[in-house]
């Protein structure tokens, strides 16, 4: 495994992914939840509304890929027509990402040539860890509706999030995965957001030493097993160049009561860059996380520095002794 070696995935300027939360609401209480209902709101959109903000959306000269995402995505009734309306509307790629219920029928509604990837989220590769973080029962629905997906021919992916409660048991999922036939791994570091954002930082985030000496293993191992493995970059060193995705793509995050941020870091405040009214993107004044985005400092993303000092470290001197990148620059490991 040691000639795998990750490979930095850089923003392509003018990338354009749209995160597209139709509904806030879950069957699920997961403990770390980033969904806000203050700021997020608590309502469902019609299938109306599905249709315009899709086409509000698409960019006819851009390649967009987009992602439906909750709450649970599969408890809106009108989630396969929306699916549909985004291929036909001419999306680049279209993912769904589920706690694995799979509601309405799901699996029966909608056909695997609709989907480019059904996303799985599951944190513990037994139920003894994953549901004490997603809850009772979770375990089995979820990885049996998987297996299901699988056997009709959907690509799967999985998203694991790492923290402090699970992250012991990350490389018992690989032989799970390769068993299972899924195509790709998320492995997804914790949001200071939501609830983890009320439990405090430190009872979820692993340190700098952790997170390089266990993820890039795992990743390894899994590339190993034939599954394309991605997961954050980060931390930077020092002399590394930082870059804010807000800077050369284009990526928005819509929540159901409108509003659009650029940064999922700033989901938890209104500070959003954008909203919709009538139809239309506007984008807000004053100050918004947008402001934020041109700032260098040598800590690497302001954002970060401002809302979650406890990440970084510092020398005698009071240099950083690393980066944190921007959330959004992935790694990736492929299978040879």
């Amino acid at each position: 495994m040691s000639h795998l070696q990750a490979r930095t995935v850089g923003f392509k300027r003018g990338e354009r992914n749209v995160f597209f939360h139709i509904l806030t609401a879950c069957n699920l209480s997961c403990s770390h939840c980033y969904i806000n209902p203050k700021e997020h709101g608590t309502g469902k959109l019609s299938r109306e509304k599905l249709e315009e903000w899709l086409t509000l959306f698409r960019c006819e000269n851009k390649d967009t890929n987009i992602i439906f995402l909750g709450g649970e995505p599969t408890m809106h009734p009108d989630l396969d027509h929306a699916i549909r309306y985004a291929k036909k509307l001419g999306y680049s790629s279209v993912t769904v990402d589920s706690n694995g219920f799979l509601f309405h029928d799901f699996l029966d509604k909608v056909k695997p040539a609709d989907l480019d990837f059904l996303s799985f989220s599951l944190d513990g590769p037994s139920p003894e860890v994953n549901d004490s973080i997603r809850g009772a029962g979770v375990f089995k629905t979820c990885t049996t509706n998987l297996q299901a997906a699988v056997a009709k021919g959907f690509n799967v992916s999985l998203i694991y999030t790492v923290s402090r409660h699970n992250i012991a048991y990350l490389h018992k999922m690989v032989p799970l995965l390769a068993g299972w036939g899924v195509k790709r791994f998320f492995i997804q570091v914790i949001g200071i957001r939501g609830k983890t954002a009320i439990n405090g930082a430190d009872k979820w985030q692993l340190t700098p030493e952790e997170w390089l000496e266990k993820i890039p293993q795992v990743a390894a191992e899994a590339a190993a097993h034939g599954i394309r493995t991605i997961f954050p970059k980060v931390f930077l060193e020092p002399e590394e160049k930082f870059e804010c995705a807000g800077r050369v793509a284009e990526n928005y995050f819509i929540f159901p009561n409108g509003r659009v941020y650029q940064c999922p870091l700033c989901e938890d405040y209104p500070v959003h860059g954008y909203r919709i009214e009538e139809n239309k993107l506007i984008a807000n004044s004053g100050f918004t996380e947008t402001k934020l985005f041109g700032l260098d400092i040598p800590e690497g993303c302001v954002i970060n520095k401002l809302l979650q000092p406890e990440n970084l470290s510092y020398g005698p001197q009071g240099k950083p002794l690393y980066k944190i990148s921007c959330c959004l620059l992935k790694q990736e490991m492929k299978p040879r």
